[in-house]
């Protein structure tokens, strides 16, 4: 079986739900993860921020404005009239569903997820009819009925693997599958989610559970590329990746994939290829248990990080100081990107500053602490062999003309990561083209 996952542009439109069907006509027996439509879960956001603040006529509007959308893109999806009935039918049900929250006294983080898990619900039911409508058959699986995450919000794959496998049986004569990304149930039973970017993961976790043949992420773009190309005029995809390098891009700022999602697929060996919906024809990038060349084969930069240098004169003599350091961080889970030592600091980055005031003044307690903002990390991925010269000298000598705030190798041989000022991101970027790829 293939598991074919597609974001929120190609169901983003009646259009696009048709070219979506052309497209998965080409694959059997397959399973398709869709995510909400384009759009779909910002006003979803909107309408439960609007909630929070008890602003019930804001609420109401933003409501019936995606309704409106909706009610278009029905009309011109559907020409069977007791097809188009009957999704009018089912969109009205959940918008009526979605008024309901309107009236309620207290509106929680538990409420929202509710909310937020109607923009999959919506597409994939919306696809499925068209599907009936051509004369497609096929089977929709709600994810809330196999998708479930533990209690440390990581997903039960035991209980996974078992609950879809006995969907799936259900239905022996039946070579198409539809189901929901992004959304799951959490160890209460409750409606959760996997995040933002979790229809990807949900398409990794299905995907390695039923042993798939490939797990296929289609999005707007030809594959991972290079470099970014928002910044960078010269680019391409990269037709191959091993896993470990693809998850050093995806963590260090390549938005096509999502960062945690290929650890299921890894662990199983099942390859993922990236895939344009828009040039299906398109080789795109195939991940996997793959022997790359040797050599730097990407660029990735991620913005909003904070270095944090911690300096203590006693720290060379102190037995622990690192492990109170990292207890600190671990106290408010906050996770560390990069971290540098010296004899008397430890320069660290992190990119969720929700804890930081708090993390300071713990940290100051044992030491001088400083902290630097607006940073910029940029991490050089590819086969980046310890025992062969070289490397150093090409990644160096495209900073020569940029300040450098930290700079890390050794933790693996796929990622030479430097730390600088976001105002030298795009020139960085620019000049490792050159001097790494010679664009």
């Amino acid at each position: 079986m293939l598991v074919l996952k597609f974001g929120g542009t190609s169901v983003g439109s009646a259009e696009r739900i048709k070219n979506l069907a052309k497209l998965t006509e080409n694959f059997s027996p397959k399973l398709v993860v869709l995510s909400a439509m384009s759009g779909t879960t910002n006003a979803l956001v909107e309408i439960s921020n609007a909630l929070y603040e008890k602003n019930s006529a804001k609420a109401n509007d933003l409501i019936e404005d995606l309704e409106k959308k909706y009610q278009i893109e029905l009309a011109n999806l559907y020409k069977n009239p007791s097809i188009l009935d009957k999704a009018k039918e089912f969109i009205n049900t959940h918008f009526n569903y979605l008024r309901s929250f309107l009236k309620y006294p207290l509106f929680t983080e538990k409420e929202e997820k509710v909310i937020l898990a109607e923009g999959e619900l919506l597409s994939t039911t919306m696809f499925h009819y068209y599907l009936s409508e051509i004369g497609e058959k096929s089977i929709l699986l709600p994810a809330l009925d196999f998708m479930r995450i533990t209690r440390e919000n990581e997903p039960d794959m035991v209980y996974i693997e078992n609950h879809i496998k006995e969907e799936i049986k259900k239905y022996p004569d039946i070579d198409f599958f539809i189901t929901q990304g992004y959304i799951c149930r959490n160890a209460q039973g409750d409606i959760d989610n996997l995040q933002r970017g979790g229809s990807d993961y949900t398409a990794c976790i299905i995907g390695s559970v039923l042993d798939a043949k490939e797990i296929q992420i289609w999005t707007d773009i030809d594959g991972m590329h290079n470099n970014d190309p928002r910044f960078v005029e010269k680019t391409h995809p990269i037709q191959e990746l091993s896993f470990d390098e693809a998850a050093e891009l995806a963590y260090f700022g390549a938005k096509i994939l999502h960062p945690t999602c290929i650890l299921p697929a890894q662990k199983r060996g099942i390859p993922v290829a990236l895939k344009n919906t828009m040039q299906p024809e398109a080789p795109g990038t195939l991940i996997g248990n793959l022997k790359t060349p040797d050599g730097i084969r990407a660029v990735a930069a991620k913005d909003n990080i904070f270095v944090i240098t911690i300096k203590s004169g006693r720290m060379l003599l102190a037995h622990g100081f690192l492990k109170t350091i990292f207890e600190i961080f671990e106290k408010y889970k906050t996770s560390i990107d990069v971290i540098t030592t010296s004899e008397v600091a430890v320069s660290l980055t992190i990119d969720n500053s929700n804890h930081l005031e708090a993390i300071v003044h713990e940290l100051s307690k044992i030491a001088q602490v400083d902290v630097v903002k607006d940073q910029t990390i940029i991490a050089i991925v590819g086969n980046i062999a310890k025992n062969k010269a070289g490397y150093g000298v090409q990644i160096l000598e495209a900073f020569k003309e940029i300040p450098l705030h930290m700079i890390s190798y050794g933790g693996s041989e796929h990622n030479v990561t430097v730390v600088i000022d976001s105002e030298y991101k795009k020139e960085a970027l620019k000049a490792l083209n050159h001097k790494l790829f010679g664009y």
